[in-house]
């Protein structure tokens, strides 16, 4: 399943997905990188579940801080672009997600999960896997961990400003603090 894709270019995709506005549109990871920007790319296991929405809800919520590092966030399940946005229409408040930030993009038929590793075959669900991808189309960052566990945006943009210092960061950088 999982293989090590840090230093590889990421395989590219293009997806149907829910977008900010409620309308269905597509995300592709070589627009992105034509708009030289970076790519926070996540899987996550299925729409209407426990974990799921309090991720998803608090890197949207968190977004501007993502746009201000030039990076453009995408999430992905092997849900259709129905579900999502049914969920997406759903309050918070009833175990739904309401308005998000950014598209919400659907692998229904496996291939990016399976490509990006993260595809339970089983179970036709994707772990939770987070790719931060180069504006040159290099995933510079993996992490893929158990679906009971949520990410942490802190965590994440950390890493990302990490990798945007071009520098040797020690443990427990922090942005503003030297390289080394």
């Amino acid at each position: 399943m999982a293989e090590c894709l840090v230093n590889k270019q990421a395989p590219l995709f293009e997806l149907n997905a829910a977008m900010p506005d409620k309308t269905f549109g597509k995300v592709a990871l070589e627009d992105i990188m034509n708009e030289g920007k970076w790519t926070v790319l996540f899987f996550y296991p299925m729409d209407f579940t426990f974990v799921c929405p309090t991720e998803i809800t608090a890197l949207s919520d968190r977004y501007d801080e993502f746009e201000e590092l030039n990076a453009v966030v995408i999430g992905v399940s092997t849900d259709s672009i129905y579900t999502h946005l049914a969920w997406i229409n759903t309050e918070r408040t009833k175990n739904g997600i309401g308005q998000l930030n950014y598209p919400l993009a659907s692998d229904h038929n496996h291939v990016v999960s399976r490509k990006f590793g993260v595809l339970i075959e089983e179970e036709g669900v994707a772990l939770r896997g987070l790719f931060i991808i180069s504006p040159d189309g290099e995933i510079q960052y993996q992490v893929i961990h158990h679906n009971n566990i949520g990410r942490d945006v802190d965590e994440v943009l950390r890493v990302l400003q990490a990798l945007q210092t071009g520098g040797l960061c020690p443990a427990n950088w922090r942005p503003g603090q030297s390289t080394l």
